[in-house]
């Protein structure tokens, strides 16, 4: 049977200024988990104490891009350059995060998803990039259109992404926040050439849990490289436990 991976749903009006909303995902990681023979079930975001069982009917777990994460995750305040937020949202991830790996499910972070994981384990952000201190390259690479690469990565040979793509790669790049210190059970296993945090990865549970700040799903139709990532996380094993839930993620 081919795997069921639980997309975590975003939400937004139908109509500006309108009482209609939809719960949806970007159709590219449809295709792209379809491509790599999966089966992409949208999570609609709901309750927290509903996320064990969510979680229990799905093989892995994608978080996807969106919303900036809500600082007080990380003990901050918002920033005045910080964009928008969705604490429900937010709410609702974290406890599919906790989930998943309490039911040993991978997971894999995309952007905002990637952050994300970052937080939940106890790392935090920059909530805009203008406050890290080295300048940086270009991260929003609008104008030009998000299924051309615009700027390269480092990846550390070891890593699970090194193995596949190299150690030098080339990726699009669409976020305004980043990666500030790393949760401590992750390494930082890319970065671009200014120093921001492009991908992370832990094998501290049983299962593996990869996140990419860049966007594979918009460039996998035409770069089959980006394309080997879904097909790579589609296939990720399950591992013997070495850390429990609750030694890793802060309440």
């Amino acid at each position: 049977m081919k795997p069921v991976i639980g997309i975590a749903g975003n939400e937004r009006t139908m109509i500006d200024g309108e009482a209609h909303w939809i719960t949806y995902t970007p159709r590219n990681f449809v295709t792209q988990i379809q491509q790599a023979s999966g089966l992409p079930l949208i999570l609609p975001m709901g309750a927290p104490e509903n996320a064990a069982q969510y979680v229990a009917q799905i093989d892995k777990l994608l978080l996807a891009g969106g919303h900036d994460v809500t600082p007080r995750y990380y003990g901050e305040e918002m920033h005045p350059l910080i964009q928008g937020t969705h604490p429900e949202r937010d709410a609702f991830e974290l406890a599919l995060i906790k989930e998943a790996v309490a039911q040993e499910k991978p997971i894999f972070g995309v952007c905002r998803g990637m952050q994300l994981l970052n937080v939940a384990f106890g790392g935090n952000l920059y909530q805009d990039l203008s406050l890290v201190e080295q300048p940086t390259i270009k991260h929003v690479q609008a104008p030009t259109p998000f299924r051309f690469p615009t700027h390269a990565v480092e990846i550390v040979a070891d890593s699970r992404l090194g193995k596949l793509l190299g150690t030098t790669y080339q990726v699009n790049s669409f976020h305004h926040q980043a990666i500030k210190d790393v949760a401590k059970d992750f390494q930082v296993i890319a970065t671009a050439p200014d120093g921001i945090v492009e991908a992370i990865e832990t094998s501290a549970f049983a299962a593996p849990i990869l996140g990419i700040q860049w966007h594979p799903e918009l460039t996998a139709q035409e770069i089959a490289s980006e394309q080997q990532i879904f097909d790579y996380f589609i296939s990720f094993d399950i591992m013997p436990t070495k850390i429990s839930l609750a030694e890793a993620m802060p309440d």
